[in-house]
């Protein structure tokens, strides 16, 4: 494993080539009944003056953790767009920390989605974050 390597079980995103694609590279890990978990390697390019990864960075990740859950949450898939996000920072992330987004929906509605969770380093939380996406089926 080299130490930009995802640990095991997370593969590529693969998410459609745009913005997302200077903001990652992301990962995903299946897991059985609940939101898949989103990963990120904090890179050289996510790092801001103060040797941490840039608060938008954080930002981001948290944004698409939580509309990756509302996107994967039925079949066919949804098309979630950000109404909200709310990204609570507890402590920084610097070059090479592996990121987990861990996210719960916490009501999927006719038209809306709620959606909480937080970003983890090593089991810890850095970053508490929620969202409200509007979905459209």
């Amino acid at each position: 494993m080299t130490d930009l390597a995802p640990p095991d079980g997370f593969v590529s995103a693969e998410f459609s080539a745009g913005f997302l694609d200077h903001g990652g590279p992301y990962f995903l890990k299946a897991r059985e009944g609940i939101p898949m978990l989103i990963g990120l390697r904090i890179c050289a390019h996510h790092i801001n003056y103060t040797d941490t990864a840039h608060g938008g960075v954080l930002s981001t990740f948290a944004d698409v953790a939580l509309s990756h859950a509302v996107y994967d949450a039925e079949r066919p898939r949804l098309t979630p767009s950000t109404i909200t996000l709310q990204v609570n920072y507890l402590s920084a992330a610097r070059l090479g920390d592996w990121l987990e987004g861990d996210v719960r929906i916490d009501r999927l509605g006719g038209r809306t989605a709620y959606t909480s969770g937080q970003i983890m380093r090593a089991g810890e939380p850095i970053a508490t974050m929620s969202g409200v996406f509007a979905i459209k089926r």
